[in-house]
């Protein structure tokens, strides 16, 4: 995918700016419906956009922590910590007219994969987009986990390049809602 056109996501509800040589995660397994990933070709980084209910009872920063550690629950970390949460101007984002509140959050999860014994710490960047009035909390996630110093990715002009801080917030702040009737009769 080319990273200056628009992508698709939830059939077409909502799109965004993906980083060059994104692969659609859910062209190699399962993904659930409130959920579009997205994996680096050659790196263990992905992407996440999530549907999330509204949790009405967290605010602010304390609600950009709550995913965080909801996060860090279902992937069974072993350890969270926050390292930073920082509101995101409204001003930046194509979704400014339907998000109350926005926030950026950096921390690590010490996460063991899938059939692996060793927990590595996992860098993650979130990006929580507030929009109560369709009761939903929008979870953009930068997962980075440390590099496999694999020195079979080939010559490095061939190899595509790890995914920035700024490939995110591309993604964060590109994203736009085309069709609200993805939240349902409102």
């Amino acid at each position: 995918m080319e990273p200056t056109r628009d992508c698709p996501l939830f059939g077409g509800a909502f799109s965004a700016i993906l980083p060059k040589g994104a692969v659609d995660v859910s062209d190699l397994r399962p993904v659930p419906d409130n959920q579009e990933v997205f994996c680096h070709p050659v790196t263990d980084q992905s992407l996440i956009v999530e549907l999330l209910e509204l949790q009405a009872h967290v605010r602010g920063e304390a609600a950009a922590r709550y995913h965080f550690e909801d996060v860090g629950g279902v992937q069974g970390a072993r350890a969270v910590h926050v390292e930073s949460v920082q509101p995101l101007s409204l001003e930046n984002l194509a979704l400014r007219g339907c998000c109350q509140e926005a926030w950026v959050l950096s921390g690590k999860q010490q996460i063991a994969k899938e059939n692996q014994q060793v927990a590595k710490d996992v860098t993650l960047h979130q990006a929580l987009l507030r929009l109560p009035q369709y009761q939903t909390d929008l979870l953009l996630t930068f997962n980075q986990p440390p590099p496999d110093n694999r020195s079979s990715l080939g010559p490095e002009n061939l190899s595509p390049a790890p995914w920035s801080l700024g490939d995110f917030e591309q993604l964060v702040t590109s994203l736009t809602l085309h069709d609200p009737n993805i939240f349902g009769p409102q």
